[in-house]
C-alpha cells in the first residue's frame, strides 16, 4: 500500500480511472455486439443505425484513453467492413 501523500492520491486517481475505463469499454462492447447481431440477422437498416451509434462510442472511448486510437480505428474499420457486406 502507498505511504506517501502523493502516492496515496495517485492510487485514488488510478482507481477512479480504472472504474471509468471499465464502464466505457463495457458500453463499447455492447454497442459492437448490437452491430454484429444486426449483421448476423442480415438487417441492413438496423445494422446501419447500430453502426452510427457504435462509431461515436468507440471514438469517445479512444479520446478518453480507454482504448488506443489505433485500436479504436481498427474496431471501427472491421465493423464497417461487416456492415458493408450486406449491401
Amino acid at each position: 500500500m502507498a505511504t506517501h501523500k502523493s502516492a496515496i492520491k495517485r492510487s485514488r486517481q488510478s482507481e477512479k480511472r480504472r472504474l471509468r475505463n471499465a464502464s466505457v469499454r463495457s458500453n463499447v462492447k455492447s454497442s459492437i455486439k448490437s452491430v454484429l447481431k444486426a449483421v448476423e440477422e442480415k438487417d441492413k437498416e438496423g445494422s446501419m443505425k447500430a453502426l452510427a451509434i457504435a462509431i461515436p462510442a468507440i471514438d469517445k472511448a479512444a479520446a478518453k484513453g480507454a482504448f488506443h486510437k489505433k485500436t479504436a480505428s481498427r474496431k471501427i474499420s472491421r465493423l464497417a467492413k461487416k456492415v458493408n457486406t450486406l449491401q
